[in-house]
C-alpha cells in the first residue's frame, strides 16, 4: 500500500514538473508576454501553412496569412498579408519599422511578396 502511495507521489510531481515546463516554454505565452512589455517577438508555425503568424512589436501585434504556390524550385509561400486589428496602436510607427518587419519575415519566407493591410500599405506604397 506504501509502495502505491509513494509511486503516485512520484507520478503526480513528475507531472507537475512536465505542465510547468510546457507552460514556460509555450511560444503563445511569450507572445502575449512580449505584447504586453511592447517587445519584438516573431511567433510562427513554419511546418503548417495553414497556421497565421503573428509578431509583437513596440506595442502592435500585427497578423501574418501565408499562401503557398510555387516557385522555380518548389512550392512555398509566395503571397504574405500583414495587417494589424488595432491601428491606434501604430502611432509613432515609421517606415523603417516596417522595414525591419518585412526583414524578420523574409528571414522565413524569402520567396515571399509582402502586401501590407490598409492604412499600413498606404504608407509603403510610396516605396514600391
Amino acid at each position: 500500500m506504501i509502495f502505491l502511495l509513494r509511486l503516485l507521489i512520484i507520478v503526480i510531481i513528475i507531472y507537475a514538473f512536465y505542465k510547468i515546463l510546457r507552460y514556460l516554454f509555450d511560444p503563445k505565452r511569450k507572445l502575449d508576454e512580449a505584447y504586453e512589455k511592447e517587445q519584438y517577438y516573431f511567433y510562427d508555425d513554419i511546418k503548417n501553412i495553414r497556421k497565421n503568424f503573428f509578431i509583437s512589436y513596440k506595442g502592435a501585434l500585427f497578423e501574418g496569412e501565408k499562401y503557398l504556390g510555387a516557385t522555380d524550385q518548389a512550392f512555398e509561400v509566395i503571397t504574405i498579408f500583414v495587417w494589424t486589428k488595432d491601428v491606434a496602436k501604430l502611432q509613432g510607427f515609421r517606415k523603417e519599422d516596417f522595414r525591419f518587419l518585412q526583414n524578420e519575415i523574409r528571414m522565413n519566407y524569402p520567396s515571399a511578396k509582402i502586401n501590407w493591410k490598409s492604412p499600413i500599405e498606404q504608407l509603403m506604397k510610396e516605396e514600391a
